[in-house]
């Protein structure tokens, strides 16, 4: 794609980090066509208006997510680079990033050189994820999750929306010895309840983000 066409859309509430990409950019030999936004909504707004080709998202936005953000903007473009621009580069915000549909994660502190390839990259390769982190945040998924076969397989029955009677009977367990198993899933999970386990472990990969036979948690 010809970098001159690129139309860039950056989702920030803070003023100067997106005075700072947009000084960036033209003290480059970029010439895209650049618009900003500062809230969840904004971006919708601008995105309905003229659809980018790149959205340089921060994670957290005064009214909403913007890992909500790109789950939304992944679901309605295949082709749209999405990077993912924050302070907050924990694994499993990486992860979470990945998960969505993002393009890339890039840390705001890395050199805007950096993320000015990053958005390149983004523009030719919308659905290969990049991140400098990439491996330590796949470490930190398998490290994470030690839950036994027995509790993974406990785990699969949650979203299905049965009792914990339905769940233990089809289990072959007693009820007691089901909730034994759940106690140790929340505390691994880091989870107080079962919704909380369900939307964990759909953050972790462990469970698929919607389960077509569900019928609710």
């Amino acid at each position: 794609m010809d970098n001159g066409s690129l139309k860039l859309l950056i989702v920030d509430d803070h003023a100067v980090v997106r005075e700072g990409v947009k000084r960036a950019i033209h003290g480059s030999d970029r010439t895209y066509m650049i618009t900003e936004a500062a809230t969840f909504a904004e971006a919708q707004a601008r995105i309905a208006l003229l659809p980018p080709d790149v959205v340089v998202i921060d994670i957290h936005l005064p009214d909403n997510s913007g890992l909500e953000l790109v789950l939304w903007l992944r679901d309605i473009s295949q082709t749209m680079g999405i990077v993912v621009f924050s302070m907050n580069n924990h694994p499993e915000y990486v992860l979470a990033a990945f998960d969505n549909g993002a393009s890339a994660f890039i840390d705001k502190s890395s050199p805007l050189s950096e993320l000015l390839d990053t958005i390149d990259l983004a523009a030719r390769l919308p659905l290969q994820f990049h991140c400098k982190d990439w491996s330590q945040a796949l470490t930190y998924r398998r490290e994470k999750t030690t839950l036994t076969a027995r509790e993974l397989e406990i785990l699969q029955h949650l979203p299905s929306g049965r009792t914990y009677v339905e769940m233990a009977e089809a289990l072959f367990i007693s009820e007691s010895t089901l909730k034994t198993h759940l106690q140790s899933i929340y505390r691994k999970l880091n989870a107080r309840n079962r919704v909380e386990a369900i939307n964990q472990a759909r953050r972790l990969g462990i469970l698929p983000t919607s389960d077509p036979n569900s019928t609710g948690p």
